[in-house]
């Protein structure tokens, strides 16, 4: 019985350990979603047309977040909620933009025309 208390102990200081070290590639990023979610929804939603310049505190948000992390969580269900050349244009905007050939989600970002 001892013997197994002291296993659990162990993969739990190690799981923990995992987690710290590599980052949790499921949640690492709840906060930066969750503020992208308040700060940037309404420049980035569908449709696609008009582009509205985002606000100051949307591009903080974008300074700030973890956009790989962000990107490796977006589905084909998010994408009918977020419109993602609206998002590459808020990434310009902001100063942060993403590299032609950049997968985010299932959408390429284009190389420039």
């Amino acid at each position: 019985m001892a013997m197994t208390r002291r296993l659990l102990g162990l993969f739990s200081v190690l799981a923990i350990m995992v987690a710290v070290v590599w980052g949790d590639p499921s949640g690492g990023c709840d906060q930066d979603r969750q503020d992208m979610i308040r700060e940037c929804k309404r420049y980035e939603g569908w449709p696609a047309e008009p582009k509205i310049e985002p606000s100051e505190a949307c591009c903080a948000v974008w300074q700030r977040a973890n956009i790989p992390c962000l990107c490796a969580g977006v589905t084909k269900e998010k994408e009918k909620v977020w419109c993602m050349e609206k998002v590459v244009y808020v990434a310009n905007f902001c100063k942060k933009p993403f590299q032609p050939g950049y997968q985010c989600g299932s959408y390429t970002v284009p190389h420039p025309a």
